[in-house]
């Protein structure tokens, strides 16, 4: 049988038919595989592909074999990511708030790629199901990117910081000058990207929202800030920021209802300290800062769970309960 113009690519054509359509409950005949060969003008005898099946095998592609009948089908056994892993990572693509709509169809895209056609369609039917609010900001992709390079070279980044303005556009705080940090972690806390960095001027950590970072650029100065960062514990850190906001950490009492238990050890940890008050209620300790976040988010037990101190903190509980007694009268 003469050879058809495209002899040579047969075994990478061969792996990417059966990467692209078989699977366990897809498989493919001798001559459906010959068949598609064929098209590609590649000719292929059965004594040849047992050859190149086993040249596939010794590659490390695991080929299987599927009896029906008399029939035999071969197919792509495992591979790097199986099809529920696949699923688990296109759900968290498309419920990553920090990931654009559009940023999330060409990863889930490429995600697709992984495994046949015929699983495909499952991920796809994922997607259909999935409506959550995205970031508007398309940059956040790269932004993450250059702040790992940064982070690696253990260089000081510049870059502007904005906010959304009613209408939609960018506003930049601090007139659009330039912020000069040294980054160190990135984190992901509440469904958004934050970038924990030591601010050199202020001698203070701070963190930013990367979606909301512009014009970043690695400098050549070197990190600041190691003796500092070297004390912090990260966990902790983005523990006791509540959204992300506020300013320096207040040791605040908590006290609430047994039922509060498992909200106090889901957002502080099961190290915080536990005592048992009247009744069924308990008392915890907890380092937080002290935010409209960490206010709103005490008051949304309404009532099972109360800040007994310090009196500054309490104060502001009273205040917030106030200006929402009035706002709905």
């Amino acid at each position: 049988m003469a050879k058809g113009t495209n002899q040579k690519l047969k075994l990478l054509y061969l792996a990417q038919i059966f990467s692209e359509e078989t699977d366990e409950d897809h498989g493919l005949t001798l001559a459906e595989i010959a068949q598609r060969l064929s098209r590609l003008d590649i000719n292929a005898e059965r004594k040849t592909l047992y050859q190149d099946f086993e040249e596939l095998r010794r590659f490390g592609m695991d080929i299987c074999t599927n009896q029906e009948g008399k029939s035999f089908r071969y197919f792509l056994g495992s591979r790097t990511f199986q099809l529920p892993e696949l699923k688990l990572l296109v759900d968290a693509v498309q419920s990553s708030r920090f990931i654009t709509e559009q940023k999330s169809r060409e990863l889930i895209k490429k995600l697709e790629t992984l495994t046949s056609r015929s699983n495909a369609n499952q991920l796809q039917r994922q997607v259909l199901i999935a409506g959550r609010i995205k970031t508007m900001n398309e940059s956040i992709y790269y932004n993450v990117d250059g702040l790992h390079t940064a982070i690696a070279k253990e260089r000081q980044i510049q870059f502007r910081y904005f906010r959304w303005g009613p209408d939609k556009t960018m506003i930049l705080r601090h007139n659009g000058e330039l912020y000069t940090v040294s980054p160190w972690h990135l984190c992901w806390d509440d469904e958004n990207y934050y970038l924990v960095a030591y601010d050199s001027a202020s001698g203070r950590i701070k963190h930013y929202r990367v979606d909301k970072m512009k014009n970043i650029t690695i400098t050549d100065l070197p990190r600041d800030g190691a003796e500092t960062m070297e004390h912090l514990d990260l966990t902790v850190y983005t523990r006791r920021l509540f959204g992300m906001f506020g300013g320096e950490p207040i040791r605040v009492t908590l006290e609430g209802d047994d039922d509060m238990i498992n909200v106090l050890i889901d957002r502080f940890g099961d190290e915080i300290p536990l005592s048992r008050k009247d009744g069924d209620r308990v008392e915890t300790r907890v380092d937080v800062a002290v935010s409209p976040q960490f206010l709103g988010w005490v008051a949304s037990f309404g009532g099972k769970l109360t800040v007994t101190s310090p009196p500054s903190v309490k104060e502001q509980m009273r205040t917030l309960a106030r200006k929402l007694s009035e706002q709905y009268e």
